[in-house]
């Protein structure tokens, strides 16, 4: 399996003109966040965890022809705003895109996108076709996915476990039940807004000791704020084995 970190940003981090911060100011490639996806690919297959504003330009960057289905955590626009550049893929491809989403998510897909589902589609929209998404596992093209239950604040989220590999982003509270799911992973990637606590992000601390109570062989941390700091300086003050990811990280598992 071949993971692409595609982008480990947030809205709340994201680079405005004339900020003077450090992190706005760095030229280190590794403090250039865009907004939070990942690439999976296993067994010949595509599978995309959301679709940020930033979904065209990681498509572009990474070479992306196909892909067999996009997952979607949960509906804030900062994991849904990319989903209208899905019509390069079908143009290329001459198929719609299978998006993987709980009933309340897709109910903001489909009014976010609403002439994506009219019954007379205008030429050249993109072609959607949604797929009910549940606390259970199921398979894209023979490949399992198993969807683990978190809380962003009190909003419900899904993060995904397919094989050795588990990916978490928004959120702050995971139950002991879910945690289960997590057991035996070897790879781990999970959020982590800042150092200090928020009320519906983890922060870096709290990611940490997550991270070593599942003891995976490698872990990363993404949906990164600026508040948290230079990527560099923060790196160095990690525990063994931990590391935050930047985009365009590849690895396998």
């Amino acid at each position: 399996m071949k993971v692409k970190i595609l982008g480990t940003g947030t809205s709340q981090g994201v680079p405005v003109i004339a900020c003077n911060c450090e992190v706005c100011q760095s030229t280190d490639p590794n403090d250039k966040r865009l907004r939070t996806a990942v690439l999976i690919e296993e067994k010949g297959v595509n599978i995309v965890v959301d679709a940020g504003p930033d979904f065209r330009q990681q498509m572009l960057r990474e070479k992306v022809s196909d892909i067999d289905a996009i997952l979607i955590t949960h509906e804030h626009r900062d994991h849904i705003a990319g989903l209208d550049d899905v019509r390069a893929f079908n143009f290329m491809n001459q198929k719609p895109i299978d998006i993987y989403a709980e009933e309340r998510v897709q109910k903001v897909i489909k009014s976010e996108f609403f002439y994506s589902f009219e019954k007379n589609k205008y030429p050249g929209v993109p072609q959607i076709d949604l797929k009910n998404l549940m606390n259970e596992p199921f398979k894209v093209k023979g490949v399992k996915i198993i969807p683990i239950q978190v809380f962003h604040y009190k909003l419900p989220v899904f993060g995904f476990r397919i094989g050795d590999f588990a990916y978490i982003t928004d959120a702050n509270y995971i139950s002991e039940e879910e945690k289960e799911k997590l057991h035996g992973i070897k790879y781990l990637v999970i959020n982590a807004l800042r150092k200090q606590k928020h009320i519906s992000h983890f922060s870096l601390s709290e990611s940490i000791e997550l991270i070593k109570e599942f003891s995976p062989k490698r872990a990363y941390i993404t949906h990164i704020s600026h508040q948290m700091g230079l990527h560099h300086y923060v790196n160095e003050e990690l525990p063994r084995g931990i590391s935050l990811a930047y985009d365009g990280l590849h690895f396998e598992v």
